[in-house]
């Protein structure tokens, strides 16, 4: 059964990390409010949702998808580019021990999930500030015995390389070829953002829907012309924590 691991927005949010946007004031209510839209709309699609509760010292831990990746075969826990987040990882890790063998990347690898493109047997990695080429050695030395070919992105422009691009399904990409190096992801069909939308390449296919937050309408209308279902969600308040998509949910098949 699909099944998508989230954690409920923390209380201290508003300490939360940035590197590529301004701090805003995030409304705590609203966020959570908007938090559970999305984990509402998940199971509409079809995931069943196990809902961590939150963590009130670590700003960042809504974002489950940083400290580990699941594969069909097993789960890697990693340690976070950012020193103060790496206390996510223990709890997140015990929720998949229940669901997959845990394998490790140690220091001084770092990797964090948002910088890992899923395509098939293809994991195309951004090396960024937050994922480093030691942490992308031992998870390819992981995988080698699982037939996963791990690919690195160069990554400039933007935190994590699904802030840069995201797969849409039908081999088709959602991107801002501006912000890392496309010429890894040859052969595949692209739609490039709204150039109004800088930050509107976080998109989440779930179910043969594709969801976009409702902030980016221009870029929606890019991927509704080429015959993709498309769902809005308001993730504003989220945004201000630099959330996008994908970030909010480990997503894999229960077995």
């Amino acid at each position: 059964m699909l099944t998508a691991i989230t954690r409920a927005v923390s209380p201290a949010i508003v300490h939360c990390e940035l590197s590529f946007i301004d701090r805003q004031p995030i409304d705590l209510a609203k966020a959570q409010k908007q938090h559970h839209a999305y984990e509402t709309l998940l199971e509409k699609l079809g995931a069943q949702v196990i809902s961590l509760p939150a963590e009130p010292d670590l700003p960042d831990s809504m974002f489950v998808e940083d400290p580990a990746f699941v594969l069909d075969e097993l789960a890697v826990i990693f340690p976070l580019g950012t020193e103060t987040r790496r206390r996510e990882a223990p709890s997140l890790a015990r929720a998949l021990a229940k669901y997959r063998a845990l394998e490790h990347i140690i220091l001084p690898g770092t990797l964090e999930g948002g910088d890992i493109l899923r395509i098939q047997r293809k994991l195309f990695v951004g090396l960024t500030q937050r994922s480093n080429a030691e942490g992308v050695r031992q998870l390819t030395a992981i995988l080698a015995t699982h037939n996963y070919q791990v690919v690195s992105v160069p990554v400039t422009g933007c935190l994590h390389l699904k802030s840069a691009v995201t797969h849409l399904g039908r081999n088709t990409l959602l991107a801002n070829r501006a912000w890392f190096d496309a010429n890894a992801l040859a052969g595949y069909e692209w739609i490039d953002v709204d150039p109004a939308e800088s930050h509107a390449a976080n998109a989440l296919t779930l179910g043969g829907t594709v969801i976009v937050p409702a902030s980016f309408p221009l870029t929606r209308a890019r991927i509704e012309a080429r015959g993709f279902h498309v769902t809005p969600l308001d993730i504003s308040e989220l945004q201000k924590a630099e959330s996008g998509l994908t970030c909010s949910s480990l997503l894999f098949s229960a077995h």
